[in-house]
């Protein structure tokens, strides 16, 4: 499948412009010279409750690669090929229709992208776009469904995660049209800052206005007030949260209800196996 890309919404770093439009770097694999035993280094939150058993079925195919910023991992009304188990970086799910933006969900190291249309649709009715320079596992949506028939368990930590993630959007949906712009904005800083596990997100106001829905003279004056208030520090092309307890409390409670999904699906053990 041919890399596509989108123009720049966040400005660029660790590489210049010219690099991230390069369409052959938008998935990179990284090389190995041996395979090794990835598992005690996994970041991905949804991979790391795998037990050793289900880890040992998937390791065989689950590839390591390096996500550019722009790049599109999967596009309306495309077939699946590949699920990514994000380990670092952030990735946009959004709607695009008549060159407007509709972002309803942001994924980091906590989930994975394409999951949801693995266990239900055929074809994707969203966009997934990298924000953030960051890496990811993907693995052929064919082996996963081989494994996942094997072994249940697989498919039932997909699932919670995958009802989180439809609770973050359809909150998202909500948040939209019922609550202010400093309530909105807020939350999105918090959820943004769990995805990727950093303080500092390398986000511009023209962004925030494109997926928010909000003028971006709108975005520059609550940010400035946030500021004002010690909440976050501007910086070039970035901002960082520095009061990240009273960010929470300027949130809508959207942002509660969607934490509390994700951590609520992380919480459910599994049926405990004997060591391999």
């Amino acid at each position: 499948m041919t890399q596509q890309q989108v123009p720049a919404v966040l400005e660029p770093h660790g590489g210049s412009a010219s690099t991230a439009l390069d369409p052959t770097c938008g998935t990179q694999p990284m090389h190995q010279t041996a395979r090794r035993n990835i598992w005690p280094s996994v970041k991905n939150a949804v991979l790391a409750r795998f037990s050793p058993q289900d880890r040992a079925a998937l390791d065989q195919f689950l590839e390591p690669i390096v996500l550019k910023e722009r790049t599109i991992l999967l596009s309306p009304k495309s077939h699946l090929e590949y699920v990514y188990f994000i380990e670092s970086g952030l990735v946009s799910l959004r709607i695009v229709a008549a060159g407007s933006i509709l972002e309803t969900a942001v994924i980091g190291y906590r989930g994975a992208v394409g999951a949801s249309l693995l266990l239900g649709g055929h074809l994707s009715t969203h966009q997934c776009v990298v924000l953030l320079t960051g890496t990811a596992y993907r693995i052929p949506v064919e082996d996963l469904r081989r494994v996942m028939d094997e072994r249940p368990q697989i498919r039932e930590h997909l699932f919670r995660y995958v009802h989180a993630l439809g609770v973050h959007c359809a909150q998202t949906g909500l948040c939209g049209v019922r609550h202010d712009r400093e309530k909105r904005l807020a939350s999105w800083l918090c959820l943004a800052s769990d995805a990727v596990g950093a303080h500092v997100l390398p986000v511009t106001h023209d962004y925030l206005s494109s997926v928010l829905g909000l003028r971006r003279a709108s975005v520059t004056e609550t940010l400035i007030r946030f500021q004002e208030q010690r909440l976050i520090r501007q910086m070039r092309g970035a901002l960082q949260i520095d009061e990240r307890k009273a960010l929470e409390q300027r949130a809508c409670g959207c942002y509660k209800l969607i934490s509390d999904s994700y951590a609520s699906s992380a919480s459910v053990s599994s049926p405990k196996e004997r060591p391999i």
